[in-house]
């Protein structure tokens, strides 16, 4: 894959995360999260995992209010955890999509939301003049 391609191919998912966002919801894991996403440019729901209520409690709370969400935990592996914890629970009550966290975990070389913004930044800096990855 070249730079080009490359690039292209993040900014995509990141532009269908925004649009997709301004009607679904997206679950992080803590504030460090909404503020990666919104210096990105998302402005829609952002729920945080981590508010102090049990897994059991918040996605009884997710399941009265949403028919559908968006699952962007971190893909390291408690991150991965969380993810499978959360689509278990709501299985049968919200539609669950984790086709960001997938693809962006394939994309990328991080493992964190929070560190997104900088990791395409010094992408884009570091790979700007080269053809080819």
């Amino acid at each position: 894959m070249n730079y080009k391609e490359a690039v292209e191919e993040i900014e995509k998912v990141v532009d269908d995360l925004i649009e997709e966002n301004k009607r679904i919801p997206l679950l992080v894991e803590g504030d460090k999260d909404v503020a990666a996403l919104r210096k990105l440019g998302v402005i829609g729901v952002i729920i945080r995992v981590n508010t102090g209520k049990t897994l059991s409690d918040f996605c009884d709370f997710i399941a009265s209010r949403y028919e559908e969400i968006i699952i962007l935990t971190d893909w390291d592996r408690r991150g991965g955890i969380l993810c499978a914890r959360i689509k278990r629970n709501l299985e049968g009550r919200v539609k669950c999509n984790t086709r960001y966290r997938e693809m962006l975990a394939k994309l990328t070389t991080i493992r964190t939301i929070e560190g997104l913004p900088s990791w395409i930044k010094s992408f884009k800096k570091r790979f700007s003049g080269t053809h080819s990855l």
